[in-house]
């Protein structure tokens, strides 16, 4: 089989029909592999090259920051990896990608929604809630395996979502850990309709769900308030409204509330959900892509961010990912780039994206991982125990 990515015609079609699930995964990771190393210059990788250069001990752990952001919405390979996508994604092809170690097969074998599936990444297990519920994950996140283990307070630990459906993913229904231990949760588009006091002027970016809109949870948990902004933030009601005024998007506006969170409060442990990519629900092609360029963009203003805050520059490790991919044009019951209904192989297998302190350069694996498997790498890398995941470490990160 070749390792060239077919245009979108009839012979991925046939090669999609011809292969089984792990055949067309297979055929996925091969052909970003194929493309990076020749767009970008990257060379394969093994699990057999020398130790990574992370560094261990007590005093580097401490210093140690992570940043993680989801790549969230999901986006298929014609739109970013295949040849006819690389314009959509300029800065993660020569800025970010030739300073990383990219994994080409991240499998999800999860539930599809966007809230699960986050779920699931944060808590190294297959959870599955309801997608549309306003529950907590069952198993313990990253977030409380990481404060209670290393003793840390609420303020190294945040989470800045664009949904209100995210409001309950700082910490779990785990008896052992739950709220007192989990993140603090930022919803920019939450502050900003507490803000705003029926003004029009921001619907662009107060629209919620782009799946099922007429779905609304209620606000719980750890939540960040409006009346902390000034106080947390060091940023003004009105500031914060001129600021959102500015805003293409709800991702932009998440994105300036975690460099503010970097400048104010310089969290060891960041998260980051990005979600512009959804509105490929309304069925809008062009909107979709503008969405997947936004979030390139925004990745590489964030790691550049980090790399010029004196508290994260030199100590900072970067992971990218997608939650899941969408269903593949040729799937007769999938509606192409709008849905994620399917559970196909193009809708279940990602990539990653990990670069930064510890990480090798300009290297590409092949070797299938999985989802699940970020928890326990994250906690391998900093030095806490997620007893709970389901995942098993990375080793090539390790």
């Amino acid at each position: 089989m070749s390792n060239v990515f077919p245009s979108r015609s009839s012979s991925f079609a046939e090669m999609l029909s011809r292969c089984s699930p792990r055949e067309v995964s297979g055929y996925l990771g091969r052909s970003r592999r194929d493309f990076l190393r020749g767009a970008a210059g990257l060379a394969a990788g093994s699990a057999l090259m020398s130790a990574s250069p992370f560094v261990h001990g007590q005093k580097a752990a401490k210093k140690r920051k992570v940043i993680v952001i989801t790549f969230g919405g999901g986006a298929r390979d014609q739109e970013t990896f295949a040849p006819e996508g690389q314009e959509n994604i300029p800065h993660m092809l020569h800025d970010l990608i030739p300073q990383a170690s990219f994994f080409t097969q991240v499998m999800n074998q999860g539930i599809l929604g966007h809230y699960v599936a986050t779920a699931s990444l944060a808590t190294g297990v297959y959870e599955t809630l309801n997608n549309f519920s306003a529950v907590p994950p069952e198993h313990p996140t990253v977030f409380e395996y990481f404060r209670k283990d290393l003793r840390r307070p609420a303020s190294d630990a945040w989470v800045v979502a664009p949904s209100n459906g995210f409001n309950r993913i700082g910490d779990s229904g785990n008896r052992s850990y739950g709220p007192d231990l989990g993140a603090r949760v930022v919803l920019p588009k939450h502050l900003l309709r507490a803000a705003i006091s029926g003004s029009t002027d921001y619907e662009h970016l107060l629209r919620d769900n782009y799946e099922t809109p007429l779905y609304t949870p209620p606000i719980a948990g750890g939540e960040f308030e409006l009346q902390q902004l000034e106080r947390i933030l060091k940023l003004s009601v009105d500031d914060f409204k001129a600021h959102a005024l500015t805003a293409s998007s709800p991702d932009e506006l998440s994105v300036f509330i975690a460099r503010r969170l970097m400048q104010q409060e310089s969290p060891s442990l960041l998260w980051i959900t990005m979600h512009d990519i959804d509105i490929a629900h309304s069925g809008a092609y062009s909107l979709y892509v503008d969405a997947i360029q936004r979030t390139d963009r925004l990745c590489a203003e964030l790691w550049q961010a980090a790399q010029s805050d004196p508290e994260y520059a030199g100590n900072t490790t970067l992971f990218i990912l997608p939650d899941f991919g969408r269903d593949a044009d040729e799937d007769s019951g999938g509606n192409g780039f709008q849905h994620h209904r399917t559970g196909d192989a193009a809708s279940r297998t990602t990539w990653m994206i990990a670069m930064g302190a510890g990480v090798r350069e300009g290297v590409i694996y092949d070797r299938p991982v999985q989802s699940i498997d970020l928890v326990p790498s994250l906690g391998a890398m900093m030095g806490f125990s997620p007893a709970l995941s389901q995942g098993t470490p990375i080793k090539e990160l390790l």
